[in-house]
């Protein structure tokens, strides 16, 4: 199979994205501030990483898609790298703001549902599974709670089964109703991701027909 410049092209910015992501996360695994976290956060970029190098060619993406999974996956190895709660860049605003709480997992959660919206909506349209706008944002905004729900669910599942060793995976800091600002974050992020980037994804979707 002869592959076309633009093909080639295509591919070629991809595995240049790819490695910056296999480069953080190699990044982040050098002395994390506690190694459970970075196993927990990180084991999920490490399996779309095996995933993309097995089925790259056969799986479509949108430009879109691509730049906003990567974005998160480097996000997450930083989260690794760290955990969440000292993370320069939430301290260096916490600071600044006067907040009691390092927000760099908040920002997490925001992503939870503002990258699962645009790859929930990239399945449901190549699919053609929900003809119908409203019912097609209800659904989407639906599975990006199911997802934050399941994460939630996990986070328990840590806590129950590694204890204290589990407190920075779960970066509660004190806060009694994180797991409800958690999905609330998330909810927020579908939203917006909707709101904001439905047209970009409509073009880069009908420019591949």
């Amino acid at each position: 199979m002869v592959l076309s410049s633009h093909t080639t092209h295509t591919n070629r910015w991809r595995f240049v994205v790819v490695f910056v992501v296999a480069l953080a996360l190699v990044w982040s695994a050098i002395d994390p501030r506690d190694r459970l976290t970075w196993i927990l956060e990180c084991f999920w970029v490490i399996g779309a990483l095996v995933g993309w190098f097995g089925w790259w060619r056969t799986l479509p993406c949108t430009p879109l898609l691509f730049c906003l999974l990567a974005m998160h996956a480097i996000f997450l190895v930083i989260g690794g790298k760290y955990t969440y709660e000292f993370v320069p860049l939430g301290e260096w605003v916490q600071e600044l703001l006067g907040r009691d709480r390092n927000d760099y997992d908040r920002a997490g959660h925001f992503l939870q549902g503002f990258v699962p919206a645009i790859l929930a909506r990239e399945l449901v349209l190549r699919q053609h599974v929900i003809a119908k706008r409203g019912w097609r944002v209800i659904t989407i905004l639906g599975y990006c709670l199911a997802f934050s729900a399941a994460f939630e669910l996990l986070e328990f599942l840590a806590a129950l089964c590694f204890g204290a060793d589990a407190d920075h995976y779960l970066a509660m800091q004190g806060d009694v109703w994180d797991t409800q600002w958690d999905m609330a974050a998330c909810l927020f992020g579908a939203i917006s991701a909707l709101a904001l980037l439905a047209k970009e994804h409509d073009r880069e979707l009908a420019a591949e027909r």
